[in-house]
């Protein structure tokens, strides 16, 4: 006979309650001087009561007990800000509030809508190797010389500066891109997880929509639904005049600016 399961067994781990997890402690840490509450007497639990944070949250008892326990309820990005002001979190712990709900902080601004930091740009031009900045569409916002020289159809002269776009429709990147159907698919599903949080966004819908009548292999590669984290590795190209060149791709995100990318390429010894 198998033992039966007891219920001192612990659950399993969801991210329903790791995000319960998180506002316990942090009730639990919080005074009740802290929010303007009289201690009171015969406190059980250490810091403050559930009702309490409810009560200054402006949701009922249960719901928010309910996501303290890790019960899987819908909690709104207005909610979670609410529960946000009222544990008093810090801008680290209110960050880490939300990429636990999976949700946007209403708080924060569109990064697409800040300008791009000029330090990061000017970056660009002191790397010796091919190097380029991306936005969140994958756009070259800025490159250097010897990215110039490397990518000739996109980098170089008057050209769309989207990196899918020049992938999927420019001929030169199937000439300078060894291995092109492969690179080219891990290419899409790499850019359909980058791009999750915004994939409603008019830009990218826009760019996709387009790639989409454009490409048959994006359209194609699109519709496989395959998700890969974007990262490093060999990139091997057969430029036109400097033959077969090699390099290992290093993609750096820069803090509080995750939309943007800087991508360097260091040549292979």
């Amino acid at each position: 006979m198998h033992p039966e399961k007891t219920s001192s067994e612990p659950l399993a781990e969801t991210p329903a309650r790791a995000l319960g997890e998180f506002i316990r402690t942090h009730r639990e840490r919080l005074s009740p001087l802290a929010v303007g509450l009289p201690p009171g007497p015969r406190r059980r639990t250490p810091g403050l009561r559930r009702e309490e944070v409810a009560q200054l949250c402006g949701v009922s008892p249960t719901w928010y007990t309910w996501i303290e326990q890790g019960r899987p309820v819908s909690a709104s990005a207005d909610a979670l800000a609410r529960i946000a002001v009222a544990l008093q979190l810090s801008r680290a712990e209110r960050a880490y509030l939300f990429e636990l709900a999976a949700q946007r902080d209403p708080a924060e601004p569109d990064p697409a809508a800040q300008d791009v930091p000029a330090a990061l740009l000017q970056t660009v031009g002191l790397i010796d190797a091919p190097a380029y900045v991306l936005d969140r569409q994958w756009n070259a916002l800025r490159w250097n010389a010897p990215a110039a020289d490397l990518f000739v159809g996109w980098l170089d002269g008057a050209h769309d500066r989207n990196l899918l776009t020049y992938t999927f429709t420019s001929p030169a990147a199937r000439s300078l891109i060894v291995d092109w159907e492969t690179r080219a698919r891990r290419l899409a599903a790499e850019f359909r997880a980058d791009s999750i949080r915004h994939l409603n966004d008019a830009p990218t819908r826009a760019l996709i929509d387009s790639l989409s009548a454009a490409s048959d292999a994006f359209a194609r590669f699109w519709a496989s639904q395959d998700v890969f984290e974007r990262e490093g590795g060999e990139r091997a190209f057969e430029h036109p005049s400097r033959g077969r060149v090699v390099f290992n791709q290093i993609t750096f995100k820069p803090a509080h600016r995750e939309d943007l990318k800087l991508v360097i390429l260091v040549g292979s010894e």
